[in-house]
């Protein structure tokens, strides 16, 4: 699917871009909304420095890398990366390492959200949402999702192998702690596969991260996989639509520098978008968790406990592992296509 460009460019006081101008690629919809009001603008008015900001549906390989590049001077210096995209990315050479005494001390960022190449920007998770006006009760989870005797209606799920054959063997009762070492398996990539085998007549295949909210808010289906900021920003406006947090895939997204960028520019642009009181803004507009510890003290109490990284939303969360993709990623979406395109494992 192409992907959807709705770019804002604002730039220096002479009103035309310039060879300095920042070219940043991030997730679009409510999640670059907010990157707009928390990072862009003031970056902007801080430094004088224009950037021109667009966005992808997150699969950075299957849309960057393969060609869709439509960055002015075909280079983007800053953009925003998944943990496996980024690992991935990271180990072949295709990201900058970061200047981290330039950005900030590592140790002032959540365990697992710095790494050689990457700058956490925040923490969201993969959720079951549901519209409640199409249930006649709350799903609980997982198994509920996959329980279309119980619980009316089509169901959205991403049209990924990743978080698509978690949610699955979640479903069918494997335990968090096992979920990877299953997935290590054939018999496990098969027992994932048959379980969605199950569900497969129900299933509307999404490809945008907006795509969950929009399915719910129109009632197209009544329970979907989606991203936890993009459902609760949603509910402002269709109140319907909620969260169901047992069994929610946990994980951080990352600034990154491509090679060819502009690298100075760029650590410059991830320092000033690191820092608390910006990470703190971004999260009262999308409720995604700051990844600097000094921010998630500045957000109120109400707020902090909307976010996926809340003791209460932990309870039973699974994190992702990056390593596990970063290894495996390339070969399961391969496998999963296959299913898609011919309905066997």
């Amino acid at each position: 699917m192409p992907y959807l460009r709705t770019c804002v460019l604002l730039l220096a006081a002479s009103g035309a871009a310039h060879a300095a101008d920042l070219n940043v690629l991030s997730f679009g919809g409510a999640n670059k909304a907010a990157q707009e009001i928390a990072y862009y603008q003031p970056f902007h008015r801080a430094s004088g420095v224009g950037v021109y900001a667009d966005d992808y549906n997150g699969h950075y390989y299957r849309e960057i890398v393969a060609g869709r590049n439509t960055a002015p001077g075909g280079r983007w210096d800053v953009v925003e990366v998944s943990a496996p995209e980024l690992a991935r990315g990271c180990a072949e050479g295709r990201f900058e390492k970061l200047d981290w005494a330039a950005i900030a001390p590592r140790e002032a960022f959540l365990t697992g959200a710095t790494s050689e190449c990457g700058a956490g920007i925040f923490t969201w998770s993969a959720v079951l949402a549901y519209n409640q006006k199409m249930l006649a009760k709350a799903p609980q989870g997982w198994a509920d999702f996959w329980d279309t005797r119980r619980f009316a209606g089509k169901r959205a799920m991403n049209r990924s192998a990743r978080y698509t054959l978690e949610a699955a063997l979640l479903a069918d009762g494997v335990p968090a702690a096992e979920i990877y070492p299953t997935l290590s398996t054939e018999a496990g990539v098969k027992r994932a596969l048959r379980k969605l085998d199950a569900l497969r007549p129900h299933i509307v295949w999404w490809e945008s991260p907006a795509q969950p909210a929009q399915m719910l808010a129109h009632e197209q289906v009544s329970m979907a996989l989606g991203f936890s900021g993009r459902i609760t920003r949603a509910a402002r406006d269709w109140p319907q639509l909620k969260v169901s947090w047992p069994g929610n895939i946990n994980n951080v997204n990352y600034w990154a520098v491509p090679k060819g960028g502009n690298t100075a520019l760029a650590t410059s642009f991830i320092a000033f978008a690191s820092q608390p009181e910006n990470q703190a803004t971004y999260s009262r507009y999308i409720d995604y968790g700051p990844t600097r510890k000094e921010a998630i003290a500045m957000l109120p109490a109400e707020l902090a406990q909307r976010l996926p990284g809340s003791d209460a939303n932990r309870q039973g969360a699974l994190q992702l592992d990056s390593a596990f993709w970063a290894a495996n990623g390339k070969s399961l979406e391969a496998r999963f296509e296959r299913w898609l395109s011919t309905g066997k494992d």
